[in-house]
């Protein structure tokens, strides 16, 4: 089998000096992997994309200087990004034409602009190559034949589900549509698997799977640890931002962690298409993005993650805290921190239910973006979520149409966002309407939505409604010694005393610290804590303050 070809960095400038200088320190640093070109001109370098696509080259980077006569820089990325929609995107410019770079960051997509001159290329130059290309490297990871397949249809709930945590936990996979794709339909045949049982999964070794669970696929890919010690200082319930906060400080300061996580690293941010208001990103970052680099992050500092474990009980034991799983096992530590988020309220509509899995999802966008191409999609809600959902599916939906049941999203959707939304034609905003049932066979296929104004109903023909409505805690495995509000949301530090005076049951002289429970040494963080911001960044910073406090308490034992 002939060699895969390195993939291709791509330099635009009409400076030849400027161009010569760029190609020979992006040599230096990345010729051992990369394949370093050169262009003097935006229409040239993208002849040379045409030709490259052809070809069948992978682009890895494009990185183009800004003023260029012929073609600006921008317009160069902007047209590229048909070519080649997974490179990452450059921009070099000067001082002056900082506001172009940063309105470059909307118009073309363009992940990062770089001041010129980028001498010491050690200082300025590779740590931001680095990790560009060490995102496309992790968003390009090949899908071939000879890796993980999934088998499956579009209206399989069961498919979905596996498809989704294979996307959410970053794991590459081919999938194969049963309705689509004639190599489907052999392997069903061959592994005499009828339609009523998928998914079909095949490892990359051979293995068959048939209707698998998310955990019988964690187990077969080598996904599930074990703890690795008797004892911790501190473990952390859930990998959402606050978890994998709590993760980085809490293991680069010294501390024994251990992450346990039922579902996926990210929690429910994971799933966002597009976070574009978290402090050091100006391009935005994914939901999935932003957990690898966590997570990463998180491990190489020495934090154990334990995935696909669902926790079931918390006890106090003397001053050990332990925490038990679902499957019998028990992990004892000093201190817990509570991060298990919250997940989205279901839909309480007549004929909704039947088809979550099949047309009616809640959350996550990624795994059924393509599958929506050209089609109708709905979404419910009017926050954030609901707002970056909607962009990310404006790009392949033939339309989107956001139902809101209040008269505006100014009071629950970032100023930006609205703004975004207010600039693509396919994108409408419905407000004061409500889903009020939904219809079809084998899947979803329509729905009614009725003015909460006037009371008058509407059919819309769909097969793709999304859901991002409320937010329900997750905090059932909690005990009644950890006290909760009306909602759910655990109480911590001052929400835990009324009237001046503390729970009945505190048993020690002091007050709670700021994000500790009512059980001592154990604490919460993120959007599980009653009156927390519901922000990633908030959540993240709430994860590393609860380190903080741990080590606090840690010192009074």
């Amino acid at each position: 089998m002939a060699a895969v070809a390195p993939p291709i960095l791509l330099t635009v400038d009409d400076d030849p000096e400027v161009s010569r200088a760029l190609a020979r320190d992006l040599r230096q640093r990345y010729a051992e992997d990369y394949r370093v070109r050169r262009a003097e001109s935006g229409p040239a370098a993208l002849d040379a994309l045409k030709e490259l696509k052809l070809r069948g080259d992978r682009v890895a980077l494009l990185l183009a200087d800004h003023r260029m006569p012929e073609m600006t820089g921008v317009e160069f990325l902007e047209q590229a990004r048909q070519l080649y929609p997974n490179a990452r995107r450059m921009l070099l410019t000067a001082y002056a034409d900082t506001d172009a770079a940063i309105g470059a960051i909307n118009r073309a997509d363009v992940h990062y602009y770089l001041l010129k001159p980028w001498d010491p290329p050690k200082e300025k130059l590779y740590p931001v190559l680095d990790d560009l290309l060490e995102d496309w490297k992790a968003a390009s990871r090949p899908k071939g034949d000879d890796g993980l397949r999934v088998v499956g249809h579009r209206w399989s709930a069961p498919s979905h589900v596996v498809k989704d945590f294979l996307t959410r936990n970053q794991v590459p996979f081919r999938w194969l549509d049963l309705d689509r794709d004639a190599d489907a339909v052999r392997l069903l045949e061959a592994n005499g698997t009828g339609r009523d049982h998928l998914p079909l999964v095949i490892t990359d070794k051979g293995d068959v799977m048939v209707a698998p669970t998310p955990s019988e696929v964690a187990t077969a890919l080598g996904l599930v640890a074990t703890p690795a010690l008797p004892f911790y200082d501190l473990i952390v319930v859930g990998a959402g931002p606050a978890g994998l906060g709590a993760a980085v400080y809490g293991a680069s300061e010294g501390l024994s962690t251990v992450v346990i996580e039922r579902e996926a690293v990210g929690g429910q941010a994971g799933q966002s298409s597009r976070i574009e208001n978290y402090l050091g990103f100006p391009s935005g970052v994914s939901g999935g993005d932003l957990a690898r680099r966590a997570s990463t992050q998180a491990r190489r500092f020495g934090a154990e993650m334990l995935l696909t474990s669902e926790v079931a009980g918390l006890q106090a034991c003397g001053s050990a805290r332990v925490v038990r799983l679902a499957d019998g096992t028990q992990l004892s530590a000093h201190a817990v921190l509570v991060t298990t988020g919250v997940a989205y309220r279901r839909l309480e509509a007549p004929g909704i239910e039947p088809f979550t899995g099949s047309g009616v999802y809640y959350g996550g966008t990624a795994t059924e973006a393509e599958s929506c191409r050209n089609d109708d999609v709905y979404i419910v809600g009017g926050a954030n979520s609901a707002g970056q959902a909607a962009v990310y599916f404006a790009r392949t939906a033939r339309s989107v149409t956001i139902l809101v049941r209040g008269d505006s999203l100014e009071r629950s959707m970032s100023h930006y966002l609205i703004e975004q939304l207010g600039q693509l034609p396919n994108v409408q905003v419905r407000t004061n309407c409500a889903v009020v049932t939904g219809d079809g066979d084998g899947h979803l296929e329509r729905i009614r939505i009725a003015d909460r104004t006037t009371g008058v109903e509407e059919e819309a023909k769909t097969s793709w409604l999304f859901v991002f409505i409320g937010a329900a805690p997750c905090t059932d495995w909690l005990g009644k010694e950890v006290l909760r509000d009306e909602k759910g949301f655990v109480l911590t530090g001052p929400d835990l005393t009324v009237d001046g005076e503390l729970p009945p049951d505190w048993p020690l002289d002091r007050h709670p610290y700021f994000l500790e429970t009512s059980v001592p040494g154990v604490f919460a963080a993120g959007d599980v804590r009653a009156q927390s911001v519901k922000r990633v960044a908030s959540a993240v910073g709430e994860g590393a303050m609860a380190v903080t406090l741990v080590h606090r308490y840690l010192e009074m034992l």
